[in-house]
């Protein structure tokens, strides 16, 4: 396994934004999903325990098709403030074992017509 992967993207402020992971193993097949029962898609404004502001998406695991599909919701993407730097990670687990899929930076940018969910 190569985890995490890194999705830097930029995010217009209370858009509905979803993306897939399709995680794959060292030989390039699907990586089996069907143990993980958790999924978590936490974005902070500072990686660590400093962080001042928190918030989640959704991360949903499709066993079937071994993916996970992330979601920030128009009212989560409200109160991203446009122009900070966030940071987020996407992770899956069973049990006490713990995967990061997925990290990266969220850059928000206001629309034309402002964010109201």
């Amino acid at each position: 396994m190569a985890f995490p992967g890194t999705y830097n993207f930029n995010y217009y402020r209370g858009d509905t934004f979803s993306f897939i992971i399709r995680p794959k193993d060292a030989n390039g097949a699907s990586f089996p999903l069907d143990s993980y029962t958790t999924s978590v898609f936490t974005i902070a404004n500072k990686r660590g325990d400093g962080a001042t502001f928190t918030t989640t998406g959704t991360a949903t695991i499709d066993t079937v098709n071994d993916i996970v599909t992330c979601t920030i919701s128009s009212t989560v993407g409200a109160n991203l403030d446009a122009g900070t730097l966030y940071y987020y990670d996407v992770q899956i687990g069973y049990g006490a074992i713990v995967t990061t899929l997925l990290t990266g930076t969220i850059t928000p940018t206001d629309d034309i017509t402002g964010a109201t969910p």
